[in-house]
């Protein structure tokens, strides 16, 4: 029976015949001379295959992708490349269930990101890059689970648009900036205007409440003064007195007119006479 130490955090595949029999995990291993053999994942791998082409590493891994060109809803064209953070949680599936795990995982996310890209507008891609990062996890959940893997988290580096593309974007903008001013700059005009029309409105209310208390104030005045007078000359004759006054009074008002000719009614001589009387 032959004796080994697994490293912390790895496991490694025994088979049997040429079949997977059991995972060994970290710590005093145990297998049988001749009848169990230790899986090589090297050959499967490549450079990325864990410590001695046998032990399979559990911890968190990451992946950087290459550069991938994708065209979005609205037919720009837009570069991405992404960062995977990835562990492996069954062993038997991700040396068995894939050709080889790790460029397949790229690929994988690479696709997806092109599909979920195709599926947005530029703007939505440049600006809910969270967003997209979720849907294209959730889109490889059955896939990542079939392969014995759990995607950690998906990170996008980077996100580029080609010159045409950012020409026109950097237009936009400052078309975008030049609408924003013109509404901001209406609006204040707007705004000014509905000022002044309301100060005005509010100078007019007490313009007239001022007269109507001036008038009621005037109009009790005449009332106190005419029935004084009354009870001096008598009803009648104080009613005579005070509309011939008012009568005065109006003239005196008209005559004040730097105008160069003022008339006057042909029966003045008669109001006047009857104030006298």
């Amino acid at each position: 029976m032959f004796i080994s130490i697994i490293p912390q955090s790895h496991c490694r595949i025994i088979e049997r015949f040429g079949k997977p029999i059991k995972v060994q995990e970290s710590g005093l291993a145990f297998r049988i001379p001749a009848l169990d053999q230790v899986k090589r994942v090297a050959a499967k791998w490549g450079r990325n295959a864990n410590t001695g082409g046998y032990a399979i590493q559990l911890t968190e891994q990451i992946l950087d992708t290459n550069k991938r060109e994708c065209i979005t809803g609205d037919n720009a064209k837009v570069s991405v490349n992404c960062i995977i953070r990835w562990r492996i949680v069954d062993a038997i599936k991700a040396v068995y269930e894939v050709e080889d795990l790790f460029n397949s995982l790229i690929n994988a996310v690479l696709n997806t990101l092109r599909t979920e890209i195709g599926s947005m507008d530029l703007d939505n891609v440049l600006s809910a890059r969270q967003a997209l990062t979720e849907r294209i996890i959730a889109a490889l959940a059955s896939t990542s689970s079939r392969w014995g893997v759990q995607i950690i988290s998906l990170e996008i580096q980077e996100l580029s648009t080609d010159d045409a593309t950012a020409t026109a974007m950097l237009q936009q903008m400052e078309a975008e900036r030049r609408s924003r001013a013109i509404i901001l700059e209406a609006d204040g005009s707007a705004k000014a205007i509905i000022r002044s029309a309301e100060a005005e409105k509010a100078a007019a209310i007490l313009k007239a409440e001022g007269l109507r208390e001036s008038l009621a104030i005037i109009s009790e005045a005449e009332k106190s003064y005419l029935s004084k007078l009354s009870e001096v000359v008598g009803k009648e004759q104080a009613s005579q007195i005070l509309l011939t006054t008012k009568v005065l009074d109006g003239y005196d008002k008209i005559s004040s007119n730097p105008a160069d000719k003022v008339y006057l009614p042909s029966n003045i001589q008669g109001i006047i006479d009857s104030g006298k009387n």
